[in-house]
């Protein structure tokens, strides 16, 4: 609500007058909620003021908003309590309550140091290869880097990255930037103390780089075989420039949201492997969105066992608890659920098919940002739908029906057991 009276102030746009609420709505929760989905131009409808709005929005949705509950608690009164140290454990996967002062310090750190880096980077490119000036490309290069390792996907050109298809230095640093951040950040913490160590790994960090090495080898090798003789997107270009940007394609459903070809002209066949990306989604308390990738290789894991008819579900040498297990069945379904529900509702106010609605609500409550271009020419009703998906899977079905259930007490009585046919 802060970043919808932001942006509705006639400061926040380019031209005279104020933004319509539900295009400052749209974009502050879609900015937040670090998707990148857009009713409006970013870089040319709003003024610098309000693109800074944007930039602080996702900063503020990237680092997670108990992260920054905590940091104020921290730097306001010096300490955090237990209800708080508690809380903020949950939202970061800290190990133990008592180190959740030190991991609030590594996330920010690392963040701000990752975006540095990819700023100074993407800035110098800009610069040479972009022919900016040096203070705007900069400025672009920040803003960017931001929205890149938040997976927010937002651009400040009207093609997003298109005319950097070919560039191997912009797409490998945006690329690098939105893997980095969704990992996660216990994952990027583990690397970083034991990179040298393998064996010594968690099993978070092995399921997650993995599943997720697997995903981004899946989805360029689709995307890039997909659209290889599509006129509209990779058939014109050359060899060298179809491989980078497929691959660069099979990255962004990562929940990223950059595109470096026009997602509208490509193929069914990438429409659907990307709504399968984007469904998944990236790495546990990081900066993606989706279902997570250990929630996808955990009911995989569970399905393998079934089929072999293994009483315990195992990796790695452990045994998986069962309220794990159905924490990831919740979180599959309801995440099926809300997008299936987005989805037929957005169909009965619109008049585009289902595979394009299906893609954008998709994109919406995963925080992936990729459109096939008819986010701004949905009805407001629809729009009002693609944002209430977007901050859903933003917060996060199971941490709604969490809160629901904050009351449940143990039942101190069992009911009769009775097997129910299944299949």
């Amino acid at each position: 609500m802060a970043g919808t009276l932001l942006l509705s102030l006639p400061v926040a746009t380019e031209e005279p007058g104020r933004a319509s609420v539900l295009d400052a709505l749209f974009t502050a929760t879609s900015a937040v909620c670090v998707t990148g989905l857009t009713t409006v131009d970013t870089g040319g409808h709003w003024s610098t003021f309000g693109e800074l709005v944007i930039l602080a929005l996702i900063q503020i949705g990237g680092l997670g908003i108990m992260t920054l509950a905590t940091l104020v608690a921290l730097i306001v009164v010096g300490r955090v309590g237990l209800r708080s140290r508690l809380v903020a454990q949950a939202e970061t996967r800290a190990a133990r309550a008592p180190d959740v002062r030190t991991t609030m310090r590594n996330v920010v750190l690392f963040s701000l140091a990752f975006e540095s880096i990819a700023a100074v980077l993407l800035s110098i490119r800009f610069a040479t290869a972009g022919g900016l000036p040096a203070s705007t490309a900069a400025y672009h290069g920040v803003f960017h880097a931001v929205s890149a390792f938040n997976n927010a996907g937002f651009g400040l050109y009207p093609d997003n990255m298109v005319r950097y298809s070919g560039d191997v230095w912009v797409c490998s640093v945006l690329s690098a930037a939105v893997i980095a951040g969704g990992l996660g950040f216990p994952v990027v913490f583990e690397l970083a103390r034991r990179w040298r160590r393998p064996r010594s790994w968690s099993i978070l960090t092995r399921v997650t780089l993995w599943t997720t090495a697997a995903l981004l080898v899946v989805g360029a090798v689709a995307c890039t075989t997909a659209e290889w003789s599509n006129p509209d997107t990779l058939g014109p270009l050359g060899v060298p420039q179809k491989l980078l940007a497929g691959s660069f394609t099979g990255v962004m459903p990562r929940t990223a949201g950059f595109n470096t070809l026009d997602v509208s002209a490509m193929t069914s066949e990438t429409w659907l492997v990307t709504d399968i990306l984007m469904f998944i989604g990236g790495g546990s308390a990081g900066t993606a969105g989706g279902i997570k990738v250990t929630t996808f290789a955990l009911l995989g894991v569970m399905i393998w066992a079934e089929v072999r008819g293994n009483p315990a579900v195992e990796v790695g040498l452990r045994r998986v608890p069962a309220s794990t297990q159905r924490q990831a069945l919740s979180v599959a379904l309801l995440g099926i659920g809300l997008v299936l529900t987005g989805t037929m509702a957005i169909l009965a106010v619109s008049p585009y098919d289902l595979e394009r609605v299906l893609f954008e609500a998709t994109s919406a409550f995963a925080t992936v940002g990729l459109t096939t271009g008819i986010t701004a020419a949905l009805p407001a009703s629809a729009q009002l739908i693609l944002i209430a998906l977007m901050f859903a899977g933003r917060v996060g079905p199971l941490t709604v029906f969490s809160a629901l259930a904050a009351r449940e007490r143990d039942r101190l009585t069992e009911l009769p057991e009775e097997n129910i046919p299944v299949g």
